[in-house]
């Protein structure tokens, strides 16, 4: 099957064809840097992160771009509420140049541990200025930009298809019922370019420009930094799906204002929410899980992104801790069965099996990233008997190189002295064929956290 899409711009799926034939040009929007990334932000980079490999996977090469916003991204989309920088350097104590620095290097650990491949291309907001402040020259000689009260105002009146992307009318939007009316807007729609006058607080991070020393406007950020990177037409947009009605609207608007109106970016691809028992989680509310959470209660963070791949990344996926344990489990289950098939590799006959194994795996990815389906796949292919363990291994590599799981690899255990010797107790038992003794053992290794299997081998310990 050729690799399809869902595309939000047209609402439907589509063939993906690049616009460089046999090359992908890609952009993610990457994190806020004032706290720590949630689960389900990581749930999107975990997505992000399927789609690359799916890609590569077609043969088809990726320059994939994504950001790090370091200045300048308001608690609201819509030019609302405090500067997120700002607010986090408060509550630290800290300057916003730390807070970036520290949390931008807990995003990439995060990242790391979950198995996420990094973009060809990192860029920072702060490094990127200039980029922004061409790109508003050219909306404002453009006629889409106005100037009024010290900042420069984006006007979406001029963009006759504004709001296309989320299917908004311009004329049903209005303020927020908590938000005071900017009356230097023309538009309610309108949002900041540049600030120079802000109306959220003074700023440590300010820039020279045309219109005065200040900071760029949120949305200008990706525009920019994709277009520096990837042209001024490209291939993909992804992110989450509450960038649709503002963020990503905004984006289109200024982007195609700057280039001349023609179509910005192809392919519109975003993920769902993770949402627990109260809704989506939000670092607004102050209520919101880490990775480093899970970690801390045990969870492998491998099991975290298993468990995001039994749900289609179009499709809510509901957290709860019992979800987390099924999870866990289940990964655990997927690796010791993976294990004993590395134990004694044969080999059968079995061309024909592999090859339908992997056309379906590629029917399955190819079509809107149909991950759960290809996970299940992998688990029926481990049950065929018609394949042997080195057919069914070499399988499990092929797929894995999309799953990101890292079923092949082995975890290397530091088991504590005490297990060891309750374990060599057991075995001594076991001689004695005093199995009500060798079974006391076992229990006893089990309330420590590992797992003793028998093999013709003898025995091994595995961490539960």
């Amino acid at each position: 099957m050729k690799l399809r899409f869902y595309n939000t711009l047209t609402q439907k799926k589509e063939e993906f064809e690049p616009i460089e034939k046999g090359r992908a040009g890609m952009y993610s929007c990457g994190p806020t840097v004032y706290n720590f990334a949630h689960i389900g932000n990581l749930r999107t980079y975990i997505f992000n992160d399927l789609l690359r490999r799916v890609i590569l996977e077609n043969g088809i090469k990726l320059d994939h771009v994504m950001n790090i916003t370091d200045v300048g991204h308001l608690t609201s989309d819509a030019d609302e509420g405090e500067d997120k920088m700002l607010a986090g350097a408060k509550r630290e104590n800290k300057s916003v140049w730390e807070i970036a620095k520290f949390y931008e290097e807990s995003f990439f650990n995060d990242i790391s541990l979950l198995n996420i491949q990094k973009p060809e291309i990192l860029c920072r907001a702060t490094d990127h200025i200039d980029d922004m402040i061409n790109m508003e020259k050219k909306i404002e000689d453009n006629g889409c930009a106005y100037f009024a009260g010290g900042n420069l105002y984006f006007d979406t009146s001029k963009i006759d298809d504004y709001g296309k992307l989320a299917r908004l009318k311009v004329e049903d939007l209005q303020y927020g019922a908590r938000t005071e009316i900017d009356e230097n807007k023309r538009n309610n729609s309108d949002f900041v370019l540049w600030f120079t006058k802000s109306k959220f607080g003074d700023q440590d991070m300010k820039w020279d420009s045309p219109w005065g020393t200040g900071y760029p406007g949120w949305h200008i950020e990706c525009c920019a930094m994709s277009s520096r990177y990837l042209g001024e037409q490209f291939d993909i947009h992804t992110g989450g799906i509450d960038h649709i009605p503002v963020h990503h609207t905004n984006e289109i608007a200024q982007a195609e204002a700057a280039i001349g109106k023609k179509p910005w970016v192809k392919y519109w691809l975003h993920g769902e929410f993770l949402v627990m028992d109260k809704g989506k989680m939000s670092k607004s509310s102050g209520e919101f899980l880490t990775l480093k959470l899970l970690v801390d209660k045990g969870y492998d963070p491998l099991a975290f992104r298993f468990l995001c791949l039994g749900a289609h990344y179009r499709k809510q996926l509901m957290f709860s801790w019992e979800a987390m344990e099924g999870a866990s489990q289940g990964y655990k289950n997927l690796k010791n069965r993976i294990s004993e098939l590395m134990k004694n590799e044969q080999s059968y006959d079995g061309d024909k099996k592999r090859s339908y194994y992997l056309e379906r795996f590629s029917g399955f990815i190819n079509d809107d990233l149909n991950i759960p389906q290809a996970l299940a796949l992998l688990n029926d292919m481990i049950k065929d008997n018609k394949l042997g363990s080195k057919e069914k291994l070499d399988i499990t590599k092929h797929f894995d190189q999309v799953f990101g799981l890292k079923l092949l690899e082995k975890e290397e255990t530091d088991i504590p002295e005490d297990v060891l010797a309750l374990a060599d107790k057991r075995e001594k038992a076991r001689g004695e064929k005093n199995y009500t003794l060798s079974d006391k053992y076992r229990d006893m290794i089990r309330e420590k956290g590992f797992e003793i299997r028998d093999s013709k081998d003898g025995q091994t310990i595995e961490k539960l």
